[in-house]
């Protein structure tokens, strides 16, 4: 049980279980927190993602709401490695690439993490960029032309007329 739960919450907050688990039990925050012997506020703010658990916390929630002893620790561990995995993505390129707008016309441009959404831009510019923007969005991510090939989506569908 406990591998299928960890891959189906990996990269969650411990937090979001943590609150879905009081709603299922009725019970409040600061009930919880009275009966593991923690503080209201600790517990508040692991639920609002504002703190980490530590080990001991994680050990008695996970007593609490039945999960396996170190549950509730390990989606700690696998959501802070998530979080480092999008810290490292997004600090991996800077500024934007000199392309059309209108590649991207179903989500907001400015707002495109370029660094955690690598595969999408470069897929989306092979897909309907013109040969000068293809060169740039290589450029702009430090690859060859040949490289790019990689990023292309299998997923295109063609319509012959």
């Amino acid at each position: 049980m406990r591998e299928n739960l960890l891959n189906a919450y990996k990269g969650i907050a411990p937090g979001k279980i943590i609150a879905h688990g009081l709603k299922k039990k009725k019970i409040s925050q600061r009930g919880l927190a009275e009966h593991i012997n923690e503080h209201s506020q600790t517990l508040n703010a692991i639920i609002k993602g504002r703190r980490n658990m530590t080990l001991e916390m994680a050990i008695k929630l996970d007593t609490f709401f039945g999960f396996d002893m170190g549950f509730l620790y390990m989606l700690q561990c696998n959501y802070e490695i998530e979080q480092y995995r999008i810290k490292l993505a997004t600090q991996s390129v800077s500024g934007i690439p000199e392309i059309r707008r209108i590649l991207f016309w179903d989500v907001d441009f400015d707002k495109i993490n370029w660094g955690l959404r690598k595969e999408f831009a470069i897929s989306r510019v092979l897909e309907r960029g013109t040969e000068e923007e293809k060169k740039e969005i290589a450029r702009f991510y430090g690859l060859e032309l040949n490289e790019l090939e990689k990023y292309r989506s299998k997923n295109i569908y063609h319509i012959n007329i």
